[in-house]
């Protein structure tokens, strides 16, 4: 399945073509026609395709994809063009988690407070061990979204996030100076949670986003 979502998204099999036989889609990915029939319906499903009389199964456009799909976001997150959709996603990031923010300085209770000082103090002992580092920053904003009482913005960015921390391009290799700016925005941010105040948490958590991704954005290249 997930195979064939990847080709799909990343144009081997472009939008108005049909896909190969069940045949050759057998022998291809080594699979019994049952198996191809459970695909092509998931597909349907996730809007990649649709069965047109006298054409089989035809790839549509992408605008009727279901783009937040973990399979169909995944894929994506491979195709050439990829940077174009982890600049949107730092887009909807800064757009939901600056709400977010701003919602949670207003909702922080006792336990939360304490909660948001401890993993911050936590990211404080890892500075120099930028793997594990990354793998609390992640903790260290579910804490947020958690206390902003926000389902839907929380949903989202998790679901899109989630597959993305898996392309090197969106993660990319911190050096320890990286991790040491990073935590400066963290501290800021938790400074200004503490404080109640909702303003200075939304710009806070806007410039942490907005200049963590300008550091390790990759460049693009001119014949990209």
């Amino acid at each position: 399945m997930q195979s064939l979502v990847t080709a799909i998204v990343v144009g081997e099999y472009p939008p108005g073509s049909a896909l190969p036989p069940a045949g050759a889609l057998c022998e291809r990915y080594e699979v019994s026609r049952t198996v191809i029939r459970e695909a092509t319906t998931a597909l349907t499903e996730k809007g990649l395709v649709a069965s047109r009389q006298g054409w089989g199964t035809v790839v549509l456009d992408q605008d009727q994809w279901s783009l937040l799909d973990p399979l169909v976001l995944d894929a994506l997150f491979q195709r050439e063009d990829r940077l174009v959709y982890l600049d949107n996603l730092i887009e909807i990031r800064t757009t939901l988690e600056c709400a977010m923010a701003a919602r949670a300085a207003g909702l922080l209770d006792a336990a939360r407070r304490a909660e948001l000082t401890a993993k911050l103090d936590e990211l404080a002992d890892l500075i120099d061990d930028p793997v594990a580092y990354a793998k609390v920053d992640v903790e260290f904003h579910e804490l947020i979204h958690q206390a902003s009482r926000d389902a839907f913005g929380r949903a989202i960015v998790s679901s899109i996030q989630g597959k993305a921390l898996h392309s090197p391009q969106y993660s990319g290799a911190p050096s320890v100076d990286d991790i040491r700016s990073t935590h400066q925005g963290h501290a800021r941010i938790v400074e200004a949670l503490l404080a109640g105040d909702g303003a200075g948490a939304e710009a806070a958590m806007r410039e942490h986003i907005t200049s963590a991704w300008a550091r390790r954005r990759p460049q693009e290249t001119s014949g990209s």
